[in-house]
């Protein structure tokens, strides 16, 4: 009988956990809708671009859905299921409360369903969107692997898994390492900032009674601090105040990063990617280097859309509702 070998156990599980990745990236492809619906991504960019001209909010709020939608059950949708009386779903967790922008992927929705009915998944309109936004908002454009299936499960406990404003670099590596991701990613994902606003609830803690030493968080430039406090009182009565979390917030850029290098990161989460040695040089290179920020922004975003790819899912009718649940609908509605 051959002897226990710790290195053959190894080389296996490296073997499974690389055909696991395979797998995963074996199930989406780039041109998955050239012959099933070869208009899909010119309908979903125009539907963008149109709500984006009504709106210029729709960038920003695109981008952070997909984040949202990706880190819980990986990139299935689930963040567009509507609640229903025997379940609270993602969408009405605390963390995705400040969700917008759902009436989008509707609308793009309606229109594949007219060109194209039940071929292309809301959790590939998601991830076009993403790309869609960012690209013309300036930042970098890359091809989507498309192929992903809608999830039927949603639940708004489990939203406390997303990172939070308030999170260490130990905290959001732990995070990221959960999917997949490595430091890099996580500090190039971060840069999604550069598209965005945060109301005072989700920073003011920085601003006042930090601690018992500090009354102002000290890793944040002093009068960024004063300016945030103004905006942010205490107690606020202000429910939209808050502040853009880049200067250039319409713009994708470097920005947020030279913010980072100067003391003006709004999240205590973000500022402490400079104030940690293993993602201090990753903002550095970032900020010093806008090309290689889309760079590696575009390899991150193609690695977060591969996280927890659905084989065995649906291609949803309305993104809102399962199917089953649609099909249940339509018929109380005829009773």
């Amino acid at each position: 009988m051959a002897g226990f070998s710790p290195r053959k156990l190894s080389f296996s599980i490296i073997f499974l956990g690389l055909m696991t990745v395979l797998r995963s990236q074996a199930a989406l492809d780039v041109h998955y809708y050239d012959r099933a619906c070869p208009e899909a991504e010119k309908i979903i960019r125009y539907t963008i671009l149109n709500a984006s001209m009504h709106d210029a909010k729709v960038p920003a709020r695109i981008l952070r859905m997909f984040f949202h939608d990706c880190f819980i059950r990986g990139c299935d949708a689930s963040v567009l299921l509507d609640s229903t009386p025997q379940n609270q779903a993602e969408k009405d967790g605390p963390p995705n409360i400040s969700l917008r922008a759902f009436y989008v992927i509707d609308d793009a929705k309606t229109k594949l369903e007219s060109a194209c009915p039940k071929t292309v998944s809301c959790a590939d309109i998601v991830a076009i969107a993403a790309r869609d936004v960012v690209a013309m908002s300036g930042g970098p454009f890359w091809n989507v692997l498309k192929g992903r299936k809608d999830g039927r499960i949603s639940k708004a406990s489990e939203t406390i898994n997303l990172p939070a404003p308030t999170f260490n670099v130990s905290t959001l590596i732990q995070s990221f390492t959960k999917r997949g991701l490595g430091v890099k990613d996580l500090v190039a994902l971060s840069g999604g900032h550069t598209l965005g606003f945060s109301h005072c609830s989700s920073f003011q803690a920085r601003l006042h009674n930090f601690s018992s030493v500090h009354d102002i968080d000290p890793t944040m430039n002093p009068e960024f601090a004063e300016t945030l406090k103004k905006k942010c009182p205490k107690p606020n009565k202000n429910g939209n105040a808050g502040q853009f979390l880049d200067s250039t917030a319409s713009t994708f850029d470097n920005n947020y990063y030279k913010q980072l290098l100067a003391g003006k990161g709004v999240f205590g989460s973000d500022q402490a990617l400079y104030g940690d040695y293993r993602t201090k040089w990753i903002v550095e290179s970032f900020a010093n280097d806008q090309s290689l920020f889309f760079k590696e922004f575009a390899t991150s975003m193609v690695k977060l859309g591969n996280v927890g790819v659905m084989e065995n899912g649906e291609v949803r009718l309305n993104c809102r509702v399962v199917n089953l649940g649609l099909e249940k609908k339509r018929e109380n509605e005829r009773e």
